[in-house]
């Protein structure tokens, strides 16, 4: 790939969806875009790159961007943070929750909706605790492709067979075929919609727990800092957030602290999350 359409695309995919991409990752614009560009009757990804410079198609951006930031998921990925939902944070919302009985929680970049739905099959487990609160799970993702097939609820079995455990495989999805699709009740616990994590939050509305894990790798530390603070502001007081094992917000912004001892979960600087989930105890 010539270095100025590697520039041109790297410039794009940052502006378009904060996505940095360096010149050793030119073999993946190189394997994910090829298939793209004959899709759309070019010969050569340099033909693609032209018609982007001359055309601005915009449906040809959203296209490339899709495919450079469609990321892969599993069902209880890491374990850590759902064990902590389930153990920690839920037993705290419970309580600080138990008069207004409401709970939101936000999945960022939930990809095909293994994260929000792990979420939800957790809480169903415990349905007798949940059965009359108003509960929210938001999946949101840049990618309208990724959210269509998470909205579908269907999983092959190599997909189901990732960090989902047979006893909730049988317990709560049904083999059709090939696949295996999730029950009705699970899939209506959770609303997915687009959203770029470079846009405004303020739509969203205010959340118990945020899940934003594996995004921060791919930004720079600009847009790192961007994204967390604005994250600060719509995560409640007392609310969690989960970031990926190999991210953090140390050195990068002091709106969110680690909670010592648990990896991946932060609170907010100025909340008392640790205090209500008895962690500084």
């Amino acid at each position: 790939m010539r270095t100025e359409d590697f520039e041109f695309l790297a410039k794009t995919l940052k502006e378009r969806s904060g996505l940095m991409l360096t010149p050793d990752k030119v073999y993946l614009l190189e394997s994910r875009l090829t298939p793209l560009a004959r899709k759309s009757g070019l010969d050569t990804l340099e033909a693609l790159v032209q018609k982007l410079r001359v055309h601005g198609d915009q449906g040809l951006i959203r296209d490339v961007t899709e495919a450079m930031t469609t990321n892969e998921s599993f069902f209880f990925r890491d374990n850590t943070p759902f064990d902590l939902f389930k153990g920690k944070v839920l037993p705290a919302m419970e309580k600080a929750r138990g008069t207004r009985k409401r709970l939101r929680i936000w999945c960022a970049a939930a990809s095909t909706g293994q994260e929000p739905y792990s979420l939800a099959i957790l809480l169903r487990e415990s349905w007798f605790k949940w059965r009359d609160w108003n509960i929210e799970i938001i999946g949101t993702d840049i990618s309208t492709q990724v959210l269509e097939k998470a909205k579908a609820g269907t999983y092959s079995q190599f997909e189901v067979q990732r960090g989902l455990p047979i006893q909730l495989l049988i317990k709560y999805f049904a083999q059709e075929g090939d696949v295996w699709r999730l029950n009705d009740d699970i899939r209506k616990m959770v609303t997915f919609r687009s959203f770029n994590l470079l846009d405004n939050f303020f739509s969203l509305g205010t959340f118990d727990v945020i899940y934003c894990r594996n995004v921060l790798i791919y930004f720079d530390q600009a847009t790192k800092t961007l994204v967390l603070e604005r994250m600060a502001k719509c995560l409640a007081k007392d609310g969690t957030l989960f970031l990926g094992a190999a991210e953090t917000v140390l050195g990068i912004t002091d709106v969110f602290r680690p909670v010592r001892g648990q990896r991946g979960m932060y609170v907010g600087s100025d909340g008392d999350a640790e205090k209500i989930m008895g962690l500084n105890q």
